[in-house]
């Protein structure tokens, strides 16, 4: 696994020298586990080049592995610990055809004046879920559900420019904020969940109380759940940065 790894995070085919130094070891033990390794297709060697890189056996795993994994499930799972870690209610969003539509939602210990059923599709411009969506999916497909929204044939002026100004702050601060949004006296804080392949994030949104939550407190909530977020990135498979669609 050591070996594997190494290939993986070096992006491409390396040397035997490149994987022995990112492993740690030896070329010569390093040589004798890619022999192994080779041996039962999870690497294959450039005639060419001499260099190694991931065979065909660790596709066909990759892609088992795609096939099964069912990412709102995994990402479910995460949601209750993050409630009880910050008290607050939290909810998960997909990408629909009409926007973000919530799937999940896991109930604080702070009473809210309403709650937003599962099963909503939520504004992309009024939400916290919505800014996060507008930073990381298609702008081609957030403007068609935007005219829909605003039930315009074109956005105006005023509007692209207020989408420009969510979708660089989201992609500034790595999180999107609304206070009273969509619910009055709520604030709202949401985060991409990537996956691995070439589908949208899920959102994640922390929901709270108006009042009470001091600056320093909302920055703290903010920080866990950037943190939570990236621990799901990985979980699914996700490696690194997503460029601005």
């Amino acid at each position: 696994m050591t070996v594997l790894r190494a290939l993986e995070e070096g992006r491409g085919p390396m040397s035997l020298t490149q994987i022995a130094g990112a492993c740690g070891m030896q070329p010569s033990k390093a040589h004798r586990y890619l022999v192994s390794l080779a041996r039962v297709g999870l690497v294959a060697q450039s005639p060419s080049s001499g260099r190694y890189d991931m065979g065909p056996a660790m596709r066909r795993l990759g892609v088992e592995s795609l096939r099964r994994m069912d990412e709102v499930a995994l990402v479910s799972d995460h949601l209750p610990g993050l409630r009880d870690r910050t008290s607050h209610a939290v909810n998960l969003a997909v990408w629909g055809d009409h926007g973000p539509v919530v799937v999940r939602w896991e109930y604080g210990a702070h009473t809210l004046p309403i709650t937003v059923r599962v099963g909503a599709t939520m504004p992309l411009l009024n939400s916290a879920m919505g800014g996060a969506f507008l930073a990381h999916v298609p702008e081609r497909l957030t403007e068609a559900v935007l005219r829909g929204q605003l039930e315009v044939a074109a956005l105006d002026a005023p509007t692209l420019k207020r989408v420009a100004r969510i979708r660089a702050d989201v992609l500034r601060e790595g999180v999107a904020t609304t206070v009273g949004g969509v619910i009055p006296g709520v604030t709202s804080v949401a985060a991409p969940v990537f996956t691995a392949g070439d589908s949208f994030p899920l959102v994640v949104t922390l929901v709270m109380p108006g009042r009470g939550v001091s600056e320093q407190e909302f920055a703290g909530l903010s920080a866990e759940l950037l943190r939570s977020t990236r621990a799901m990135s990985e979980e699914l498979g996700h490696s690194g940065g997503r460029d601005r669609p």
